[in-house]
């Protein structure tokens, strides 16, 4: 018998990783918290759990962004820029037309975005890479120019999502109140519905997808859409939780939600993952910032981290699941 015939350690493990994808994003979930308890005893205690849940929030709301388009072996890298437009668009609007019409202007900014990436790559075929990367940049020159008429103006962030960006009841943040809604309807309408499976249909093999009768640009259409609601959402979010409207509020979330979504085992060549690994990679990368803080890791090494780990993460993940 050859080598290659041979059952081998780590196509088992490979097995393991596909048929329970969660359960070694928990223990090394555990163990992180295990790492940081060591370099600081004092830090973990219920307030800790909490502003950890309060931070991850909107980086697993952005990654859920991630893990739809991936599926289909997309990506959406315009997230953290609509996200940025819409919670500034809502809080420099708020003094001028009052917080309901500023928050519906702000979404349509958002939904705006999401249907020029969804004509783009559904109807006019661009890869999705280039089309979002190509909108996030037309958007960012926009909102410059749109920053200078409001610039004068003030901001205003409104009273109920200061309560859900900052507040708490019973000790867990109030974006609970949104985030929990929000994590179930996406994992049931991933495996429950017919738009969830033709996403992965699609991610699997788009011509075979073709062939079984599933119009694929509607499909991309609506989830590119989709998508920019959901960063919309987010930043109406992450403004009440900053406190502050800045032209770069959600940018540096970007990397970190890809890097959440291909840790928590969503594939970068589509028709594999699930948004609950996604949210225990954003629980991971949350834990992993505050132990980076603690040994006073500056910004630019934690973003080249995030790039080795996206990197380490999908050579391992493809390693594995192709000895299957």
């Amino acid at each position: 018998m050859t080598l290659t015939e041979s059952p081998s350690s780590l196509g088992r493990l490979g097995r393991v990783v596909v048929n329970n994808p969660l359960m070694p994003l928990v223990g090394l979930l555990v163990a992180l918290i295990a790492v940081l308890a060591i370099l600081n005893p004092t830090i973990l205690s219920l307030f800790w759990v909490g502003n950890t849940i309060k931070i991850a929030i909107p980086l697993a709301m952005l990654a859920a962004c991630q893990t739809l388009t991936m599926l289909t072996g997309g990506i959406d890298l315009s997230v953290g820029t609509v996200a940025t437009i819409t919670a500034f668009v809502a809080a420099t609007l708020s003094p001028l037309t009052g917080v309901p019409v500023a928050i519906v202007v702000a979404l349509v900014c958002a939904v705006t975005v999401g249907l020029v990436n969804g004509f783009g790559i559904a109807v006019c075929r661009v890869h999705p890479l280039i089309m979002t990367l190509g909108t996030a940049l037309i958007a960012t020159g926009c909102l410059l120019v749109y920053q200078r008429y409001v610039i004068a103006t003030g901001v205003l962030i409104p009273d109920f999502l200061l309560w859900l960006g900052t507040g708490r009841s019973f000790g867990l943040p109030n974006g609970l109140f949104l985030f929990v809604p929000f994590a179930v309807l996406v994992i049931w309408a991933q495996r429950r519905t017919g738009f969830g499976r033709m996403l992965y249909a699609i991610g699997s093999n788009e011509a075979a997808a073709r062939l079984s009768g599933v119009r694929v640009w509607q499909v991309q259409f609506t989830l590119y859409s989709l998508s920019s609601v959901i960063a919309g959402m987010t930043g109406l979010l992450y403004l009440g939780q900053i406190k502050t409207a800045s032209l770069s509020l959600a940018l540096p979330l970007d990397l970190p939600s890809v890097a959440a979504a291909v840790i928590g085992g969503t594939s970068i060549f589509g028709g594999r993952g699930g948004y609950g690994g996604t949210i225990i990679g954003a629980l991971i990368l949350t834990v992993l910032t505050t132990m980076l803080t603690l040994m006073q890791i500056p910004e630019g090494g934690r973003r080249i981290l995030f790039g080795l780990i996206i990197l380490a993460v999908t050579a391992l993940y493809v390693r594995l699941t192709n000895q299957n």
